[in-house]
């Protein structure tokens, strides 16, 4: 009876560390075996590409093996990542290093702690928000969460680092729900003024507002988006990135130039991937 009650115990003690670390797995657990990358991936970090994504829905541990091969085939040298866990991105980049070769650097921009979406303890929590991988070194990283984040926190992340050879400050963001458009334009007002300090920067994100979208004139008047054909028009030929048929993501460009861009659905996402390769422009 008494050795039963223990087991008992044992198993139910079980069960609650499960439900307090939460559904994010720590990067001990990592799987075994790689899945192949397609043919015509990429070889190594390609210079000057970036990349930025939004890796969550389906959200969770069960998407990072995926995740790592879909930006190992393109092997960018800086990819922002929006609604991003600390665990998940701890567990894609030891992907990206053991199975692809692939090392890059990381900074964090969470905004929120939640253990019920990125693990830990109810009085430790995980971390979530945005984060930057980068294969160059990172400096004088900066994050800031907007006065209002609508229906849940949301900021940015800033760091200088380097794009094909020339220093640049990256910035990677998300902004509010698609239906609150009054704080995404309260938000993009704190975000504008930031990047307008600088001449030559990248920045990438989830805007969740469509080109014309009112509240994101401040960043055109700023920046040119690396799909040359998209602009703040009605009638605008811009490439969609979600699942539902919106452009919602971003890379503006100030002091840079798109050779060549693409974007590609994932399976572990229900935005796409959104890449550029870039080349500084020249001056007259």
């Amino acid at each position: 009876m008494f050795a039963r009650g223990r087991r008992f115990f044992a198993v139910a003690v079980a069960a609650v560390c499960m439900v307090l670390i939460g559904p994010s797995t720590p990067s001990g657990a990592l799987v075994s075996e790689p899945l192949p990358l397609p043919v015509g991936a990429a070889k190594d970090i390609v210079p000057g590409r970036v990349m930025t994504w939004n890796i969550c829905n389906p959200c969770g541990s069960a998407q990072n093996l995926g995740r790592a091969a879909d930006i190992a085939t393109y092997a960018p040298q800086v990819v922002g990542l929006q609604e991003a866990c600390v665990r998940d991105v701890e567990e894609i980049r030891a992907y990206l290093k053991t199975f692809y070769g692939l090392t890059y650097r990381v900074e964090y921009g969470s905004v929120l702690r939640n253990w019920g979406r990125c693990g830990g303890l109810p009085w430790r929590a995980g971390g979530y928000g945005q984060a930057i991988l980068s294969a160059a070194p990172m400096t004088d990283p900066v994050t800031v969460e907007y006065p209002d984040g609508g229906s849940e926190d949301r900021g940015y992340l800033a760091v200088t680092t380097s794009v094909g050879g020339r220093p640049v400050r990256v910035f990677n963001t998300h902004l509010a729900q698609r239906q609150q458009e009054s704080f995404r334009e309260k938000q993009v007002a704190v975000f504008a003024k930031a990047v307008a300090r600088h001449e030559r920067t990248i920045v990438l994100g989830d805007f969740n507002a469509v080109p014309d979208a009112p509240e994101l004139a401040p960043m055109w008047s700023l920046a040119t988006d690396a799909d040359p054909r998209c602009r703040p028009a009605a009638d605008a030929d811009c490439g969609t990135t979600t699942d539902w048929y919106s452009k919602f993501d971003y890379i503006f460009l100030r002091g840079f130039d798109a050779r060549t861009h693409a974007v590609h659905a994932s399976a572990y996402s229900d935005h796409h991937q959104f890449r550029a390769d870039l080349e500084p422009v020249r001056q007259p």
